[in-house]
């Protein structure tokens, strides 16, 4: 059996003296404590050493994916080539299913392995001659510090200070251009005053006042190229009744400097644009799918770095490069801002405003996952980018047509809905309801209530009562009396007391008033009087009433009314 060794240096192929060792490695670590016993289990057969560093990049390389390199393809050829009934030992199983694809070796690979491999490793120098200490450790620090860089992978288009330094200097830029082009009008206006509310544009304008000079020379001059016909002529119409001061070749050349500076940095940043463009393709090309190319290589720069970007939270992402804002908002105890640079953005910007905040906090848990995805995504693809834009435009479109997503069968998203609608109905204040002052209308409706409820009241009453002296007439009885007794005293005490307060007011009146007023005295005891006696007789029939007739034939209801002629026509006391 054949053992594989990587080293540093190169290839060692080893021969396995006693292959029962493998089988028991609990031990094996004793055979290996000294060069001696470890040249009785294994022996060098061949060795092939690397030419130089970068071959032996190649082949570390190679080993990292499972690949076999040409070294170690040339040196299995040879060995095998003499021993070709012989197992090969590999440390990593990718390595032995790739020699067994192409060369037809068949490989072992387990823990038992690795702890040989392990032993093997601590006596290298001695099982292989003419390789010394001090060289192997200095051909493996090189080969890692190279593989390290591979790994890395380094490659300009991932520099996103390039995309920091372009979006500053474009803002910079837009900022003098801006002063260039108001000086220029400013400038020139007091030449030519009308020429700036006929041509609006700072790049047609300066094109303009580069091509034609002095206002006289208007007339001759050819605009085709730079202003429509309608345009033109209003341009050559003014030029000959303009109210401007005159100035001298030296003014207008230095003007036509002015000019040649803003077309000059016109263009320039165009191509300083494209450049930005194409950058952030490269760099962050999802996260410049969902905001755009500007708003993006801004949050990169307020960030500082792509990496940095990507581990700020999704609510921080929101309010970035609106700082002031929000600590203005915490210590002054008002709302926080919803958005801050992506308000820029098309997503945002082309959103009502009542669906702004909303919008800014979706589109910014997207482009969280986006700059995560680009900054620590292996494949640079933009297919994540085009699905979170996908998503959010159609939840936009949802919000902008007030339709929301069904929750159940009965309709609570719909209703919620309604709230901001403006659809639910509207209710009127009652004002009349605030009067707390007694009308005459309030008592007329109070009597006429009263009135008609009473007698309703009052069979219920008796109907009840029916039923309960059916079961105890006596007890009934009895507590009616008791009732109808307390009810007398009552009127009575109150109609005494009306008679008081009558005769105090009608005091100095004649003898003819005093009839009236003993008159009036009996009239409501009179009443109270006949309402309690028209009770009793009431309470005393009910126990009697049965369907069958008297002993003369007189049914109940005819006693009853006999019994209630006789108590009206008794006089009253």
């Amino acid at each position: 059996m054949l053992v594989l060794f990587e080293t540093a240096a190169g290839f060692a192929i080893f021969k396995l003296l006693d292959e029962k060792k493998l089988q028991q490695v609990d031990n094996l670590f004793q055979d290996f404590e000294t060069p001696a016993q470890a040249s009785k289990v294994v022996q060098l057969q061949e060795f092939k050493k690397f030419v130089d560093s970068a071959e032996a990049l190649q082949a570390g390389v190679a080993l990292n994916e499972g690949k076999i390199c040409k070294p170690l393809k040339k040196l299995l050829k040879k060995v095998f080539a003499e021993e070709a009934h012989e197992q090969l030992v590999v440390w990593d199983a990718k390595l032995g299913n790739s020699i067994k694809e192409k060369l037809g070796v068949q490989c072992v690979s387990n823990t038992n392995v690795s702890e040989l491999m392990r032993c093997i490793k601590s006596q290298v120098e001695a099982l292989i001659p003419g390789l010394q200490e001090k060289e192997l450790s200095a051909m493996a620090l090189g080969l890692g510090h190279n593989l390290a860089r591979y790994k890395l992978k380094f490659s300009p288009d991932k520099v996103d200070t390039m995309i920091v330094q372009a979006i500053n200097l474009l803002d910079d830029i837009d900022k003098e251009l801006n002063n260039y082009t108001m000086r220029s009008r400013e400038w020139y206006g007091w030449h030519f005053p009308e020429l700036s509310k006929i041509v609006t544009d700072n790049q047609a304008y300066v094109r303009t006042v580069l091509r034609m000079g002095t206002r006289d020379k208007a007339v001759v001059t050819d605009f085709s190229e730079i202003l429509p016909e309608e345009v033109e002529q209003k341009v050559k119409e003014a030029a000959e009744v303009s109210m401007g001061t005159e100035i001298s070749e030296e003014d207008i050349l230095n003007i036509s400097c002015l000019c040649e500076q803003v077309l000059e940095l016109t263009d320039y940043r165009a191509q300083l644009y494209e450049y930005l463009t194409n950058r952030m393709g490269a760099i962050a090309p999802n996260l410049t799918i969902l905001v755009g190319e500007l708003v993006g290589a801004r949050l990169i720069a307020h960030a500082g770095s792509l990496m940095n970007l990507a581990k700020h939270p999704a609510s921080t992402i929101q309010i970035l490069g609106a700082e002031k804002a929000l600590f203005r908002a915490l210590k002054e105890r008002h709302s926080t801002p919803k958005y801050g640079l992506l308000y820029h953005a098309q997503l945002v910007s082309n959103t009502s405003s009542k669906n702004k905040g909303k919008i800014s906090r979706m589109l910014a848990a997207k482009a969280a996952l986006a700059c995560r995805y680009d900054a620590l995504g292996e494949e640079t693809t933009t297919d994540m980018g085009i699905q979170n834009r996908a998503k959010l435009t159609s939840r936009m479109s949802m919000l902008e047509d007030g339709f929301t997503r069904r929750i159940s069968g009965k309709g609570k998203s719909m209703a919620r809905a309604e709230k901001y609608l403006g659809n639910s109905e509207t209710k009127e204040y009652k004002i009349a309801a605030d009067s707390t002052m007694e009308s005459s209308s309030k008592r007329k409706f109070g009597q006429i209530d009263d009135t008609s409820t009473e007698p309703e009241a009052k069979k219920i009453k008796v109907e009840m009562i029916e039923d309960e002296v059916a079961v105890t007439p006596v007890a009934v009885g009895e507590k009616m009396k008791k009732k109808k007794k307390k009810k007398q005293q009552g009127t009575e005490a109150e109609v005494k007391v009306e008679v008081k307060e009558e005769l105090e007011e009608e005091c100095p009146v004649a003898s003819g008033s005093g009839e009236k007023k003993k008159k009036k005295k009996k009239k409501p005891q009179q009443e109270g009087q006949q309402e309690g006696e028209s009770m009793e007789t009431e309470v005393q029939q009910q126990p009697e009433e049965t369907p069958a007739e008297g002993p003369q034939g007189e049914t109940g209801g005819e006693k009853k009314k006999k019994k209630k002629i006789k108590n009206k026509n008794k006089p009253s006391e």
